[in-house]
């Protein structure tokens, strides 16, 4: 594979670095982030490592940056910053992996090895939609009918969650690992709270509902 390295830690890139290309790979390393971008664009590379401090352009705008230019790149961020929300932030950006410091390196190597695998997309899906509701993926933006709708940063992961698997059934348990990254907290009551506020705005204020509950199961939005 063909693998392009961000990282402006010498010391981390060189024992990054040095791995990959023992395992066989060709590595090219990139400690500024917009040197990154240029290369990200133009070389043809099977996945992106990525850490999200970098100079010059933050390996967030890097990513965001990337998916705006329809790059289809894989992306694992290899990074310190590593609570919920900032792993939130990282894949809603577009990365598809996120790796927090310190790490092993065989869980590195077999994390780009599964990203490696999957099949290329043909177009990256930036807009999902139902009915005559719209989010924008890139721009981070949700209309209704023409009417644009604000929504805080849970509610546009939890939607966007819904709106991935439209007609499709999501549970409780399922929403609480993609949204909050909690595998089981039966005392929780936050996907019953956000559920009701994201319908306070795409739903309550239209003429017809486009979350539905499904008693017993969990939540599906129709469309």
């Amino acid at each position: 594979m063909k693998l392009l390295v961000i990282e402006d830690d010498c010391t981390t890139a060189d024992y990054i670095v040095h791995g990959l290309r023992q395992e066989g790979h060709v590595v090219d390393h990139v400690a500024d982030g917009r040197d990154a971008l240029g290369q990200g664009m133009n070389d043809g590379y099977d996945v992106l490592v990525v850490d999200r401090m970098l100079p010059g352009l933050d390996g967030l705008s890097l990513v965001k940056a990337l998916r705006a230019a329809k790059v289809a790149t894989p992306v694992i961020f290899l990074t310190t910053v590593g609570g919920v929300d900032d792993r939130i932030e990282g894949l809603n950006a577009g990365a598809d992996d996120y790796l927090v410091k310190p790490f092993a390196f065989g869980e590195l190597s077999a994390r780009i090895q599964a990203l490696a695998r999957r099949p290329a997309a043909a177009t990256q899906e930036t807009v999902l939609s139902a009915a005559d509701l719209s989010m924008d993926l890139m721009r981070r933006k949700v209309t209704r009918a023409g009417q644009e709708i604000d929504l805080l940063p849970r509610e546009f992961a939890l939607l966007e969650q819904l709106l991935r698997r439209k007609g499709r059934v999501q549970t409780r348990t399922m929403l609480l690992e993609a949204v909050w990254d909690i595998s089981f907290d039966p005392q929780t009551n936050v996907v019953e709270t956000h559920v009701s506020r994201l319908r306070a705005k795409i739903d309550k204020p239209f003429d017809s509902e486009l979350i539905q509950t499904v008693r017993g199961a969990g939540y599906r939005i129709d469309g």
